[in-house]
């Protein structure tokens, strides 16, 4: 996830965010670990780069994109943001 993928639907009286590009999503087992290495720098968690982790990688995610929405730039520097394939 990455704020980028977040929308705002304004349109209503009950504005709605939505979630968009899932590209790179699939569907894990909780009982398994991921080992593929995908993602944006700035949002992915350690335990992508080290090619071993689980879902909770997304709270990571959310983790980054909750501190940029509030302090308005990420908690990490970094030379790009360039996504990892």
């Amino acid at each position: 996830m990455k704020p980028e993928n977040l929308l705002l639907d304004r349109a209503s009286e009950n504005p709605k965010v939505t979630i968009i590009d899932f590209g790179t999503s699939g569907v894990i087992d909780p009982h398994k670990k991921m080992t593929q290495k995908l993602g944006t720098p700035y949002y992915i968690a350690p335990e992508v780069l080290k090619k071993n982790y689980d879902q909770k990688c997304d709270l990571w995610s959310c983790g980054v994109i909750l501190y940029i929405l509030l302090c308005g730039y990420p908690p990490f520097n970094g030379n790009s943001d360039k996504e990892i394939v």
